[in-house]
Protein backbone atom coordinates (compact mmCIF):
# COMPACT_ATOMS: atom_id res chain seq x y z
CA UNK A 1 0.00 0.00 0.00
CA UNK A 2 1.80 3.51 -0.77
CA UNK A 3 1.40 6.39 1.60
CA UNK A 4 1.23 10.34 0.05
CA UNK A 5 0.47 13.04 2.18
CA UNK A 6 -2.91 15.29 2.07
CA UNK A 7 -1.13 18.36 0.00
CA UNK A 8 0.21 16.14 -2.35
CA UNK A 9 -2.71 13.77 -2.82
CA UNK A 10 -4.87 16.98 -3.54
CA UNK A 11 -2.38 17.80 -6.37
CA UNK A 12 -2.42 14.35 -7.83
CA UNK A 13 -5.69 13.10 -6.98
CA UNK A 14 -6.75 12.40 -10.93
CA UNK A 15 -3.83 10.66 -11.15
CA UNK A 16 -4.37 8.77 -7.86
CA UNK A 17 -7.73 7.75 -9.30
CA UNK A 18 -6.55 6.43 -11.96
CA UNK A 19 -3.70 4.49 -10.30
CA UNK A 20 -5.97 2.33 -7.86
CA UNK A 21 -8.18 1.71 -10.39
CA UNK A 22 -5.73 0.14 -12.74
CA UNK A 23 -3.44 -1.58 -10.03
CA UNK A 24 -5.92 -2.64 -7.28
CA UNK A 25 -3.19 -0.75 -4.87
CA UNK A 26 -4.66 1.06 -2.50
CA UNK A 27 -3.12 4.52 -0.94
CA UNK A 28 -3.31 6.11 2.35
CA UNK A 29 -2.96 9.59 2.66
CA UNK A 30 -1.86 10.73 5.68
CA UNK A 31 -2.76 14.56 7.00
CA UNK A 32 -1.00 16.38 10.38
CA UNK A 33 -3.85 15.76 12.54
CA UNK A 34 -2.93 11.66 12.64
CA UNK A 35 -6.70 10.93 10.82
CA UNK A 36 -5.57 9.36 7.75
CA UNK A 37 -7.48 7.84 4.80
CA UNK A 38 -7.49 5.02 2.54
CA UNK A 39 -8.17 5.72 -1.18
CA UNK A 40 -9.74 2.47 -3.01
CA UNK A 41 -11.35 2.23 -6.14
CA UNK A 42 -15.00 1.25 -6.44
CA UNK A 43 -14.44 -2.00 -7.91
CA UNK A 44 -12.03 -3.03 -4.57
CA UNK A 45 -15.03 -1.41 -2.60
CA UNK A 46 -17.54 -3.28 -3.54
CA UNK A 47 -15.93 -6.63 -3.12
CA UNK A 48 -15.02 -5.71 0.65
CA UNK A 49 -18.89 -4.68 0.67
CA UNK A 50 -20.08 -8.43 -0.81
CA UNK A 51 -17.52 -10.04 1.47
CA UNK A 52 -18.70 -8.30 4.33
CA UNK A 53 -22.43 -8.97 3.48
CA UNK A 54 -21.48 -12.72 2.98
CA UNK A 55 -19.94 -13.24 5.72
CA UNK A 56 -22.76 -12.06 8.12
CA UNK A 57 -24.91 -14.63 7.04
CA UNK A 58 -25.26 -17.04 9.42
CA UNK A 59 -23.29 -20.14 8.99
CA UNK A 60 -22.67 -19.97 5.53
CA UNK A 61 -18.78 -19.56 5.37
CA UNK A 62 -18.97 -23.11 7.51
CA UNK A 63 -21.20 -24.34 5.07
CA UNK A 64 -18.95 -23.22 1.70
CA UNK A 65 -15.99 -24.84 4.05
CA UNK A 66 -18.06 -27.52 4.53
CA UNK A 67 -18.93 -28.37 0.86
CA UNK A 68 -15.54 -27.82 -0.30
CA UNK A 69 -13.79 -29.88 2.21
CA UNK A 70 -15.94 -33.19 1.24
CA UNK A 71 -16.94 -33.01 -1.79
CA UNK A 72 -15.11 -34.80 -4.49
CA UNK A 73 -13.61 -32.05 -6.98
CA UNK A 74 -11.98 -34.57 -8.98
CA UNK A 75 -15.09 -35.22 -10.41
CA UNK A 76 -16.17 -31.76 -11.21
CA UNK A 77 -16.76 -30.18 -14.53
CA UNK A 78 -15.91 -26.83 -15.51
CA UNK A 79 -19.00 -24.88 -15.97
CA UNK A 80 -20.85 -24.18 -19.13
CA UNK A 81 -23.13 -21.58 -19.89
CA UNK A 82 -25.22 -23.82 -23.32
CA UNK A 83 -25.24 -26.43 -20.68
CA UNK A 84 -28.89 -27.42 -19.98
CA UNK A 85 -30.06 -27.67 -15.99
Amino acid sequence: MGTINITNARKNLFQLVADVNVGFNPITIVNNKGKNAVLISEDEWKNIEETLYLSSILGLVDNINSIKNNENWDEAREFNADEEW
